[in-house]
């Protein structure tokens, strides 16, 4: 697979917003919060504030969202998770230059293992009080020149 890493722009938004929106949906233990079209409009939002980058293998295959070193997405499309897109994205995003932190879910088993495997180690956990889901989250912290 050929994987293109660039900003994301405008037209990007609907693709996103359906890999995002479709993870939701694919897992059992995320809540959906928000319909498919607020989905789109936070997609949306992250254009205006953040450096989003998008990751094309024939369409949209994954996205990273960060401010700074704060990774605040980064969601690959199911048919594209295991391929390298979300390590071009990490890789794009500038991970062996800059310290790189972010939050996932304790459940998300996957998430974990991969960011385990790119350098990343855990440095708080809390029982959720502090995220929309109210679910028990993780802080991951990689400092510069870590594994890509």
């Amino acid at each position: 697979m050929r994987i293109v890493v660039e900003s994301a722009g405008p037209e990007d938004v609907p693709a996103m917003a359906s890999i995002l929106s479709d993870w939701i949906d694919a897992t059992p233990w995320m809540p959906r919060l928000h319909s498919r079209d607020e989905d789109r409009a936070f997609v949306a939002g992250l254009l205006a504030s953040h450096e989003v980058l998008v990751a094309r293998a024939g369409g949209v295959a994954g996205f990273l969202a960060r401010q700074g070193g704060e990774i605040d997405a980064l969601y690959v499309a199911a048919t594209a998770r295991g391929r390298g897109v979300g390590s071009a994205l990490l890789a794009a995003a500038g991970a062996a230059e800059s310290d790189l932190s972010l939050w996932t879910f304790q459940a998300n088993a996957g998430a974990l293992r991969f960011y385990s495997a790119r350098g990343f180690v855990e440095t708080e956990r809390t029982d959720g009080n502090r995220n929309a889901e109210r679910l028990p989250d993780v802080r991951l912290v990689r400092k510069a020149g870590g594994a890509a």
